[in-house]
């Protein structure tokens, strides 16, 4: 990791963004909350169990083709609150907005946000704005911080990964990442394509309805499913395979990620998850996301396994194999 200053990498929620909050914040803010590194903090309060996360959006452009800076805020902090295996209950809302910037457009973000929080069945209850000077800031950023309760029964963690765990995917990926990035250049193509943000707690409830005994769920946002894979092996300290033939990637996608030389498996998605579920509860918990129309395309895409400890191993379609590694270098900055 460069010492010396701040690079857009830092941002990337890849490895040297990982390596930043490895080598600068963990040694000055260690807890054993904040050391497990899951999507949110898990809190246990005179015997109530709550989740609790927050997360800050720069995405650019702030409208893009299925949804804007808004409710990508507000789906965003109620998908890290259900990867925790909590029920979203509360959300802040922090605004900083360069002067100058148009009433109509706060109007329609905002508009947004309030549509969002309703589908996901979560109140905005408190918040702040902050209005800088021209040039100051781009547009408008928004921070949301979110808590919610978890049942009792429900211990979800990227640690508690086992060989054996049936690997699920909800869905194709790169779709909000290729999308943002051809809004932001200016590019268009033959198929269209549009972000796949979207609050997936109401699918993670019907999962944990099904088998309350999923060990690790993640929505594999900044990094994509390549790093996430990487932070979960890791925190388990297990190996992971998965086959290159499973992983859904829309043609219209994967045309976009080839001609512009991306990996699909590194671009962000915003209404996707991974479950990491025991070998015999797998098929039951894919039948009923497959059931959701957000899960309509879940996928078994690999599993958990014992050997190569802390590595992620794909089964590439030509037989082979390779390693895939945390994403180095930032592939899309302000993608979310």
């Amino acid at each position: 990791m460069k010492k010396d200053k701040i690079l857009l990498d830092h941002g990337s929620g890849g490895k040297i963004a990982n390596s930043l909050i490895a080598d600068l914040m963990l040694p000055l803010f260690d807890n054993p909350v904040l050391s497990r590194m899951d999507d949110g903090a898990t809190l246990d309060i005179n015997g109530t169990r709550l989740a609790f996360s927050t997360d800050s959006y720069v995405v650019d452009p702030i409208f893009f083709p299925g949804g804007n800076i808004g409710d990508l805020a507000v789906n965003g902090t109620v998908n890290d609150i259900a990867m925790c295996g909590a029920i979203p209950l509360y959300l802040s809302a922090g605004l900083i907005i360069e002067e100058g910037f148009p009433m109509t457009d706060l109007e329609i973000i905002l508009r947004s946000m309030s549509e969002a929080a309703k589908k996901a069945g979560v109140t905005i209850v408190t918040g702040d704005t902050k209005v800088v000077p021209k040039g100051a800031a781009d547009k408008i950023f928004i921070n949301t911080s979110g808590i919610g309760t978890i049942p009792k029964g429900i211990h979800v963690s990227g640690s508690l990964a086992r060989p054996g765990d049936q690997i699920i995917l909800s869905g194709s990926i790169a779709d909000h990442g290729v999308t943002v990035l051809a809004q932001r250049e200016g590019l268009t193509f033959d198929a269209p394509v549009e972000s796949d943000t979207a609050a997936l707690n109401h699918l993670v409830d019907r999962m944990l309805s099904a088998c309350p005994d999923i060990h690790a769920l993640r929505d594999p946002t900044r990094g994509g499913v390549g790093t996430t894979l990487n932070e979960i092996a890791n925190a388990s300290q297990t190996g992971i395979r998965i086959v290159e033939e499973k992983i859904p990637v829309k043609k219209a996608v994967a045309g976009i990620c080839e001609l512009l030389g991306f990996d699909p498996l590194y671009v962000a998605n915003e209404g996707k998850l991974l479950a990491f579920v025991e070998s015999r509860h797998a098929e039951r918990v894919l039948s009923v996301m497959q059931d959701d129309p957000l899960g309509e395309n879940a996928c078994i895409i690999g599993e958990v396994v014992e050997n190569h400890p802390g590595k992620v191993v794909m089964e590439t379609r030509i037989g082979g194999e390779r390693i895939v590694d945390m994403l180095t270098g930032e592939q899309l900055p302000r993608i979310c």
